[in-house]
């Protein structure tokens, strides 16, 4: 058995001990020793096993004291439900819901649970100003002259220096820069498909996604998504005859925060590659574990090239540079030759200030300090929410990113719902959004990306009394 696959299996085990009571809370666990001895594993298989438990809430570790079953192991709320297969061939986009939502982020007073970016508290603004002024004063032109096509030479090589998540295959070469991740996700679907085609999406999937596939005429699968684990294999076997390409968050999806085990990745791009089907990989949350190390991407495990790795800066470290990119494997110069005849290049600056931060400004101690604080606000939504919100509720557990999926009860209109909370100054993405279909209107999404305060718990109360009025 493999070791990468084997502290997934030991991890499951205690996991359902934990669940079933075995073990209780505040029970100390095996040291990693005693682990490492009882199944026959490495030291490093043994430690990964309990980081897995620890980016799950499930147990904590204790100074000299070894390991233990934490508090936070007994939610009280359970996971939210998965949905059912679905096409689309002309499915209902809400086009109005989502700029109703849009239309409230010019005003600061509302609290902005709905916006899927971190606050600016939470980035390093002051340092990406600094590398700003540096870049610019050492500019031969300025920045006012094209860029190669491709991208910039710069940011290229610092972006697949720190791919090194890819086992080394990517080089500054494999690489087309992009105005974001939507951006690259665009070109992607431009180059794989045609007006007509078919495209396989999560469920719920990001709001922008169908507003996309509109947009170029495609028609949609919506693949059941399970909130931990990710979109349901067996489900997209099914229909792998009537898709023409996948457009998927493998990490972190948004908005549920699932992440597909590595075996699972492995199995789609095996699956995928025997059919000639493009993946659209959306890795834009990467960086943001809560684990012991950053999950691999599919792109990780493709050999014949079909894995189209789009990823940006955004939700990380400068939403608004919209600096993006993507690693197209074989369709790397249909992107090229798009991208000449829509935007011609990508603008110097921006991407001169990210590749300065990437190499010289600390970027891996700002992830470590951003991914601490996103984790701390996790479980600090996660019990307000238990506090607050009406007993039957249902919460994700993400494992990175910083967005929470919450299934209310059926009577629920999370639509009508939001116009009650705006006039209470306080926003969130009603689930609609999130699908073609009529569903997830019970639902709701959360961003936890916010600088933590006794105001921001005061309108997570103010919400849940907002829904309960409502029962």
């Amino acid at each position: 058995m493999k070791e990468n696959a084997l502290y997934i299996k030991i991890a499951k085990v205690i996991e359902e001990q934990i669940e079933n009571e075995t073990l209780k809370l505040g029970d100390k666990l095996p040291s990693i020793r005693d682990i490492r001895a009882f199944y026959n594993v490495s030291i490093n298989t043994a430690i990964q096993a309990y980081l897995e438990l620890e980016s799950k809430s499930l147990i904590e570790s204790r100074p000299k004291s070894g390991y233990f079953v934490s508090k936070s192991s007994r939610r009280k709320f359970s996971l939210p439900g998965i949905s059912k297969l679905k096409s689309s061939v002309n499915g209902k986009r809400p086009e109005d819901l989502i700029t109703k939502v849009f239309d409230t982020l010019q005003d600061k007073g509302i609290t902005q649970f709905s916006l899927g970016v971190p606050d600016k508290s939470l980035l390093p603004v002051a340092r990406l100003n600094r590398s700003a002024m540096q870049v610019f004063s050492k500019l031969e032109d300025g920045g006012i002259n094209y860029e190669p096509v491709q991208g910039n030479i710069n940011l290229r090589r610092a972006v697949a220096r720190w791919s090194l998540v890819l086992g080394g295959k990517l080089t500054e070469d494999d690489l087309v820069t992009t105005s974001g991740s939507m951006n690259a996700i665009f070109n992607c679907l431009m180059a794989v498909t045609r007006p007509g085609d078919t495209v396989a999406i999560e469920s719920p999937v990001y709001f922008g996604i169908p507003q996309i596939l509109g947009a170029l005429g495609l028609k949609a699968i919506e693949i059941p998504t399970h909130p931990v684990t990710g979109i349901d294999l067996d489900a997209l076997k099914k229909v792998l005859h009537k898709i023409n390409a996948c457009c998927f968050i493998t990490n972190f999806n948004n908005p549920l925060g699932s992440l597909m085990p590595d075996q699972h990745k492995k199995e789609l791009v095996k699956m995928l590659t025997a059919y000639d089907i493009p993946l659209i990989e959306d890795d834009l949350y990467g960086n943001l574990f809560f684990g012991a190390s950053r999950p691999a991407p599919c792109k990780a495990f493709d050999e014949a090239g079909i894995v189209m790795w789009c990823s940006s800066v955004s939700k990380s470290l400068a939403p608004g540079y919209r600096v993006g990119w993507i690693a197209p494997g074989k369709f790397k110069e249909k992107i090229i030759r798009q991208k000449l005849l829509q935007t011609i290049s990508t603008p110097t600056l921006y991407q001169e200030v990210i590749a300065d931060f990437l190499e010289f400004g600390r970027f891996d101690h700002h992830l470590r300090t951003f991914r601490k604080t996103l984790y701390a606000n996790c479980l600090r939504f996660q019990g307000a929410i238990e506090n607050y919100f009406p007993d039957n509720t249902k919460v994700s557990r993400p494992q990175g990113g910083f967005l929470l999926w919450i299934e209310l009860d059926k009577k629920i209109d999370t639509a009508e719902l939001y116009d009650l909370a705006i006039r209470q100054k306080v926003s969130f993405a009603p689930g609609r959004i999130f699908t073609l279909h009529d569903q997830y209107q019970n639902c709701m999404r959360l961003n936890f990306a916010l600088e933590w305060s006794e105001k921001l718990e005061a309108d997570l109360k103010k919400l849940g009394n907002i829904i309960k009025n409502e029962l």
